[in-house]
């Protein structure tokens, strides 16, 4: 069982991975297309920033939950045990 529930939560960390890659790769594609309609139709007004930089605020949180807090802390485990003992 124990085997089973690693495998859950390695599967789910690295789908939470492969989502972020997927979410980074469609940012420099739009990105790009962006700044290609930017520089082609009004160079003169740079306003493609605020939406890249909206959208990075996004894309950072999506890293941050992807690779820094992807996993259960140790407050999270306990409470797990906690409850499994007490409702066996």
């Amino acid at each position: 069982m124990e085997s089973q529930d690693a495998y859950q939560r390695a599967r789910k960390r690295a789908e939470a991975k492969l989502g972020f890659y997927i979410h980074l790769t469609v940012y420099v594609v739009v990105g790009a297309l962006l700044v290609t309609i930017n520089l082609t139709t009004s160079p003169d007004l740079i306003w493609v920033t605020w939406p890249l930089m909206g959208w990075g605020i996004g894309l950072l949180f999506h890293a941050l939950g992807a690779f820094i807090f992807s996993g259960r802390t140790a407050i999270t485990e306990q409470m797990i045990e906690r409850e499994l003992r007490r409702h066996p």
